[in-house]
């Protein structure tokens, strides 16, 4: 039947019908570690979207192992998972719309590296710095390695010049 239905017919109502085909892609079950790896990621990036500390802490018990390693400077003092629920208290606190946009994401083998671009306004304490109102945006690259499913260890590079700079901590 398709057949005799023009190109430029078929080609609108794939068109029209692709945002609802890539919603249900995004909920396939996963086939590879990989694809795995990643979707856990995702579950893990869709809870901080939701800026609410308790989903957000909910999911990192679920997907986080508690003792995972930071290879990147945790202000807090703390370690595992508890660290992770305190850095994202802190920006929750300072940046109640924070918004974290993956702008890539690449998984291979037990890794998946991401690449964010970070918004919000400065409305609470952030390292030592009163409330300032202003906007914010920088970037961040994290490395993310699991281990029986979970995440197991954390590289990351965050651009807190950029940041502070904006915030007027530090000279333009």
């Amino acid at each position: 039947m398709l057949a005799f239905v023009p190109e430029r017919v078929r080609l609108a109502y794939r068109d029209a019908w692709r945002p609802a085909y890539a919603a249900l892609d995004r909920w396939h079950a996963p086939v590879t570690r990989e694809e795995s790896n990643a979707a856990t990621f995702r579950r893990f990036h869709d809870a901080t979207a939701t800026g609410d500390l308790e989903a957000i802490s909910a999911v990192v018990d679920e997907v986080v192992a508690p003792d995972v390693v930071f290879h990147a400077p945790v202000p807090m003092g703390l370690s595992g998972a508890d660290a992770l629920k305190q850095v994202w208290a802190v920006l929750l606190t300072a940046f109640p719309d924070i918004r974290v946009t993956t702008e890539d994401v690449i998984a291979q083998g037990d890794k998946v590296v991401f690449r964010n671009t970070v918004t919000g306004t400065h409305r609470g304490e952030y390292r030592g710095l009163p409330p300032t109102g202003r906007p914010v945006s920088y970037k961040e690259i994290f490395i993310v390695r699991f281990a029986g499913g979970r995440i197991a260890e954390i590289w990351g590079v965050v651009d807190v010049h950029a940041q502070l700079k904006q915030l007027g901590a530090i000279e333009a």
